[in-house]
């Protein structure tokens, strides 16, 4: 990751502003139920690939997240 840090709430969310100045919101909710945290993601696109690629890298991100946290 190459960015900034903006603000970050401890088991919240966190947003960040990569070098390019596009902004990224990562939001995290527990679910007690299950024991389990939801993670979701809101960014800013680029201009220079798809819509849905971009779409698809990102959830490659987060589905890579997950896989190494139920790992460990």
């Amino acid at each position: 990751f190459i960015g900034t840090y903006k603000e970050v709430l401890p088991l919240k969310s966190l947003i960040y502003i990569l070098d390019d100045g596009r902004r990224v919101e990562v939001f995290l909710k527990k679910i007690e139920e299950e024991n389990q945290t939801h993670v979701s993601m809101v960014f800013e696109a680029e201009t220079e690939n798809p819509l849905e690629m971009q779409r698809q890298g990102w959830q490659a991100i987060l589905d890579n997240f997950k896989k190494y946290t139920q790992s460990h």
